[in-house]
């Protein structure tokens, strides 16, 4: 079974963008120690473009191959007129009115999003599956993820996109397995689902 893991960026508070669906405040912490990290330690999860500013294009996937994401998420490289943003990876994008899908590298998956990422987990393969958000799509699936990779900015939003959108309360355990912090205040947290 091929583990689900949402790697996602959050304010401290749990959000992942403001009200209108905006992170870029978060952008300011992108230091070189830190993208240094994620240059050698989560290439697999940066856009291919990010891939080539930082000179790891060329490096091997080692954690995934697939990854799953929101129409508002992939929206943001549509608009910049990229419609491969994960060129190494496969690519589905959960959107009932996205379609017909503007690459041919792009599934869009506009209804069971669970039963596609159930069919996905039990794929045969070594490596994982990146869920990269939203908000809505990690609720709906919640239930499926294995791993969380938090990366923590030292920033209050106050209000806006929750980490998991749409869920209303459920109490769901997950254990911590490791904690990086860096000079720039922001934290990754790892944590593995307890089933």
């Amino acid at each position: 079974m091929r583990k689900l893991t949402y790697l996602i960026a959050c304010s401290i508070d749990g959000f992942i963008a403001d009200p209108a669906g905006d992170a870029t405040s978060m952008f300011a912490f992108l230091d070189e120690e830190f993208l240094g990290h994620l240059a050698k330690e989560h290439a697999d999860t940066l856009p291919t473009q990010a891939r080539r500013a930082l000179g790891v294009d060329d490096v091997p996937n080692t954690r995934f191959d697939t990854i799953v994401q929101g129409r508002a998420s992939y929206e943001t490289a549509l608009k910049e007129g990229v419609t491969s943003p994960y060129a190494h990876l496969r690519q589905y994008v959960a959107s009932r009115t996205l379609v017909p899908s503007p690459d041919p590298d792009v599934e869009i998956v506009a209804d069971d999003l669970l039963g596609r990422v159930r069919a996905l987990k039990a794929e045969d393969g070594g490596l994982g599956i990146y869920l990269c958000g939203g908000s809505r799509i990690a609720g709906e699936l919640l239930d499926e993820i294995d791993e969380l990779v938090i990366k923590t900015y030292p920033q209050v939003y106050g209000t806006g996109m929750p980490m998991f959108g749409g869920t209303g309360f459920a109490v769901t355990d997950f254990a911590l397995e490791s904690v990086r912090a860096f000079g720039n205040g922001v934290l990754i947290r790892t944590y593995n689902r307890k089933r």
